[in-house]
């Protein structure tokens, strides 16, 4: 997830325009999506990445990300957090609207690679407040935002995490692999 140097995902009416990304980026986050078979999403980050994704790669002057995330994300199964949305018609898509906990754990069980989720900050509050985030893969932009959308939102109990990784851009940001 990016992230702001001083915690925020996205700007107060959602905008992420200062969010750095170049084919650098690209090219270290495409190891992390290769390691995933599976995708969660919110609602809202689902329907802009569906609008997008799956024909992202058809474009013929489709820049090499584009081919390759477009291709990962039509084999990828997806999982999207919503309470309106409904997965009738939805290729490769589960929805959950309840019973997030048990839901969660359950494919976390099955197998199969990782889950990955992509932005989402509502999304990753849930998951956080249910202590279903096993590792936090962030990647710091070297921006102040001075408010917005915050990363970590009522955490109520310390996490001691363990930094298991760190890796620096050209560009300044810099991706921090934590897990518990």
């Amino acid at each position: 997830m990016h992230v702001s140097l001083d915690g925020f995902v996205a700007g107060l009416k959602g905008e992420m325009d200062w969010i750095h990304v170049d084919e650098e980026i690209f090219d270290y986050a495409a190891e992390r999506t290769n390691q995933a078979d599976a995708a969660l999403y919110g609602r809202n980050t689902f329907q802009m990445m569906e609008s997008y994704w799956p024909t992202a790669g058809d474009n013929p002057n489709a820049s090499k990300h584009d081919k390759e995330h477009s291709a990962w994300y039509k084999q990828v199964q997806k999982i999207v957090l919503s309470k309106t949305l409904s997965s009738d018609g939805l290729k490769k898509t589960t929805v959950i609207s309840d019973n997030i906990q048990s839901q969660i754990n359950q494919l976390k069980q099955k197998e199969g690679k990782e889950i990955v989720i992509f932005g989402s900050p509502g999304a990753a509050h849930s998951l956080m407040k249910l202590d279903l985030i096993d590792d936090y893969w962030l990647f710091i932009n070297p921006v102040l935002l001075g408010e917005g959308i915050p990363l970590f939102k009522n955490i109520e109990r310390i996490k001691k995490l363990q930094l298991r990784k760190s890796h620096s851009f050209s560009s300044g940001v810099v991706c921090l692999h934590y897990s518990l």
